[in-house]
């Protein structure tokens, strides 16, 4: 039987990059956003304005992603920042992705930016895993002009922690036999699954190193850290028996949240963007052929605090009207007049198996007629764009996207005409 191959396929700063060589490709730019301290951050008057990818010179003025801009550019006055475009990070995954199916079916992709390969079994086609790995990494450059780490080893997680090795562009290789070489002098924060909180848990123990975790008792980490202790110390010690899913798993539960522009102070604004939100995710459900029982909403407020609430529907739904309502239901219980600054709709307990609504005998609404009804305005929308047919009630004002959540629309293409180009 052959031996375990799995690759992780890291690109590297991947938005970043792809804003890079679409600039030096398509527009005429001479500059390389990867040479310079550069970097994708979101708009701040839109409150967006956080880092979402660096380039590598960009860190060593400890550029982090997830920062605010500001903080960002108080760090690195220099820092050139280019706004996030998000169709051209999907048409850039998609063609990675193109190229790691020429290798294998066998192919999880783990992120826009991360995918997993199942290699075993391949080296009498393509070489030794090594070569193998150099030739799709030269392959994705040469074909997209933006670079690659690949992680090789025997199982999920020592192929992620060995992509996260030197950079850029290079493969490297974490076998169970090189995990004492390669891993376990490592800061305990560089183990995939160990945040900052474990790693302060796991300090208050003298454990600082992959090493001195994997080499710890195992039943006192269970105590501290509980399972969570447990997983940990399986992954310091290079163990893994997740395997690549090549299909994906479906969904436990569909949702979306939008951080609003602007303060929230009344409540019919807030279910407008309610409505939007029940848009994006009630379409989902129908793309998926699923159904919930579950609706729960959140909310942000302009001093950063935090609400949520949930409520379990009579019968799966995934008609937008009852997804939307019950969230409003929701609103009404939780809003105690607070300026709002963010507002999300998630929905759980999913169901595949048909449309198994209970019937009563005091509800009179035609949920048939509602349901085709949304049908038919999904295909329209799959033809035309989202915004051929709008509901009538956002004609009325221009403050609130009538489909909101997941990927603003501000951050899904770029006006290059409004750009400086170098």
């Amino acid at each position: 039987m052959s031996q375990t191959v799995i690759f992780h396929i890291d690109v590297n700063s991947a938005f970043l990059s792809w804003e890079a060589v679409y600039r030096l490709h398509h527009l005429g730019g001479t500059l390389d956003l990867r040479t310079i301290p550069s970097a994708v951050g979101g708009d701040m008057s839109k409150r967006h304005g956080i880092i979402l990818a660096k380039s590598i010179p960009a860190k060593k003025y400890n550029v982090q992603t997830g920062e605010p801009v500001t903080d960002a550019m108080r760090k690195c006055p220099n820092l050139v920042l280019v706004p996030p475009n998000y169709e051209l990070y999907e048409k850039s995954s998609k063609a990675c992705m193109n190229i790691l199916h020429k290798y294998t079916d066998k192919v999880e992709q783990y992120s826009i930016d991360e995918a997993f390969m199942d290699m075993t079994g391949t080296e009498e086609l393509f070489g030794t895993p090594v070569i193998v790995a150099n030739a799709i990494k030269d392959e994705i450059y040469e074909a997209l002009g933006f670079s690659v780490n690949i992680g090789v080893s025997s199982n999920k997680l020592l192929a992620k922690m060995a992509s996260d090795f030197k950079k850029p562009n290079r493969v490297h290789t974490l076998f169970p036999w090189e995990i004492q070489e390669k891993m376990w002098h490592l800061p305990v924060r560089e183990l995939f699954f160990v945040g900052g909180a474990s790693e302060r848990k796991l300090q208050t123990l003298g454990i600082k190193t992959i090493g001195e975790l994997a080499n710890a008792d195992v039943n006192v980490l269970k105590t501290v850290l509980k399972k969570h202790g447990e997983v940990i110390w399986d992954f310091a010690n290079g163990r893994d028996v997740s395997v690549v899913e090549a299909v994906p798993a479906d969904n436990k539960g569909y949702g979306n949240s939008t951080t609003i522009a602007f303060d929230v102070t009344d409540g019919g604004t807030a279910k407008m963007v309610l409505l939007s939100l029940a848009e994006t995710v009630a379409r989902r459900l129908r793309k998926d052929e699923a159904r919930i029982e579950v609706v729960s909403i959140s909310i942000r407020f302009n001093d950063l605090s935090y609400v949520s609430h949930q409520t379990v529907l009579v019968s799966p739904t995934n008609i937008t009207k009852e997804i939307h309502e019950a969230a409003c239901r929701l609103f009404d219980e939780l809003w105690d007049g607070t300026p709002i600054r963010h507002l999300g709709v998630h929905t759980g307990r999913v169901s595949r198996d048909g449309n198994n609504r209970q019937l009563s005998l005091f509800d009179h609404t035609d949920y048939e007629k509602l349901e085709k009804l949304d049908y038919a305005v999904d295909s329209i929308r799959e033809r035309f764009g989202r915004d051929a047919i709008v509901r009538a009630s956002f004609l009325k004002q221009d403050k609130v996207d009538h489909m909101n959540g997941g990927v603003s629309r501000e951050k899904r293409t770029v006006d290059y005409s409004n750009e400086k180009v170098m």
